[in-house]
């Protein structure tokens, strides 16, 4: 999945991702050795932080790889992280497991573009209110360009959903098709993905400024950086169910695009998670069957850093099963430890996957009215209360909320 991320989203990602790290996260650890620039995001080169992770996972000495398909929840100590394409055999077996039908949604991956193609020219470097280095290439449209755009979207041809797709096809609000938002009005996209605020081309001078007025964008097309040596970019905000024919032709309207060449088009897939409020704990264990616990998109957690900051949480306490120890709960006051306090307590009769967010977070003692101070004392109380657990968990004490 690819999205634009606002400011918020780069500040509660950087927030989760800080933590897992100092907690020890090989995964996350691993994604900043292969970071590529992206503003205030984090992104990685996915071909060598793959390949660097499975490496470092198969020399480790107290782990045994094993390549196989698993079609049964196995005996014991486990924990379920299947991802969002769980088989057919292990989905049947855990709907038996739990006790009831999953849940599902549909999610969309973005196109991504050879960086020779794209036409500098037109496209310029920038991230947002230049928030971090110049990590987005933006491609501008003015009014005329955009409501072509938008028309042609409009009227595109999708891929017809299967039978058993069309009656659950449900899509997941954080990460709508490119052409869903172009059927809710003319001005979606450009309050979405295609805005074009705090977005400046420098070799045309400072849009904010009076004089300059005139040079405005009318919507912004960004493309983040998918690799470290700059070759691939992904086209942020255009997940799609478009047929792939659509996909080249109304693309490469996009002004900087026009000879744009495609290493993947967009795909849609359905996504499956469980109902994390009816069946998990805070501690990512089921609550009839404690020795299994589960992490990842399976339980209702939407992005990358969520899913590690999950998988970190439910391998710990798997170890600390085998060994007799209580299971942990992280602070309600972090990231991670709201996030899985609220898929663990939220309403099972409308539950939704969520990403890291601030609204799900304990308000501070006092209003503070300024976005920026009010995150940073999220985060400043976040890291005071963290040291706080680690410190008594270096005592003996377990953190285990009643």
């Amino acid at each position: 999945m690819q999205y634009s991320l606002s400011a918020v989203e780069r500040s509660r990602c950087w927030f989760i991702a800080r933590r897992t790290t100092s907690l020890g996260s090989i995964v996350i650890s691993k994604a900043d050795e292969h970071a590529v620039p992206a503003g205030g995001a984090l992104a990685v080169d996915r071909g060598q932080f793959s390949h660097d992770l499975t490496e470092t996972l198969s020399r480790h000495p107290l782990i045994e790889l094993r390549r196989g398909e698993v079609n049964q929840i196995p005996a014991g100590i486990v924990v379920l992280a299947t991802g969002p394409l769980t088989s057919p055999q292990l989905a049947e077996d855990l709907r038996s497991f739990t006790g009831m039908e999953y849940l599902s949604f549909f999610d969309a991956a973005s196109p991504i573009v050879v960086g020779e193609s794209i036409n500098r020219d037109i496209a310029f470097l920038a991230s947002r209110y230049d928030k971090g280095d110049a990590a987005y290439l933006n491609c501008p449209m003015n009014r005329e360009q955009y409501l072509r755009f938008w028309q042609e979207l409009r009227a595109a041809e999708q891929i017809e959903l299967k039978d058993f797709e069309r009656e659950t096809a449900k899509f997941f609000e954080a990460c709508l098709p490119i052409e869903e938002l172009a059927q809710r009005g003319e001005d979606t996209m450009r309050y979405g993905s295609l805005k074009p605020v705090g977005l400046f081309d420098a070799r045309k001078g400072d849009f904010r400024a009076p004089e300059n007025q005139s040079e405005r964008p009318y919507a912004v097309v960004q493309l983040r950086q998918e690799d470290k040596a700059g070759q691939l970019w992904n086209m942020v905000g255009f997940q799609t169910n478009l047929r792939w024919g659509e996909q080249k032709r109304i693309f490469q309207l996009i002004p900087g695009l026009e000879d744009a060449e495609f290493v993947r088009l967009g795909v849609m897939h359905r996504n499956t998670f469980i109902n994390a409020p009816q069946l998990l704990q805070p501690t990512l264990q089921f609550k009839q069957y404690p020795t299994v616990l589960a992490a990842g998109q399976l339980i209702g957690t939407e992005g990358y850093t969520a899913a590690a900051a999950g998988g970190w949480l439910a391998g710990i306490n798997a170890a600390r099963l085998v060994l007799g120890k209580v299971p942990l709960t992280l602070p309600a006051t972090t990231m991670m430890g709201s996030l899985f306090e609220f898929i663990s307590s939220a309403s099972p009769k409308h539950f939704q996957p969520i990403p890291p967010n601030f609204g799900i977070l304990p308000q501070m003692g006092e209003r503070i009215k300024n976005k920026q101070e009010r995150y940073g004392a999220y985060r400043d109380r976040a890291f005071a209360d963290l040291a706080n657990w680690r410190a008594e968990l270096s005592l003996g004490k377990a953190y285990v909320r009643s």
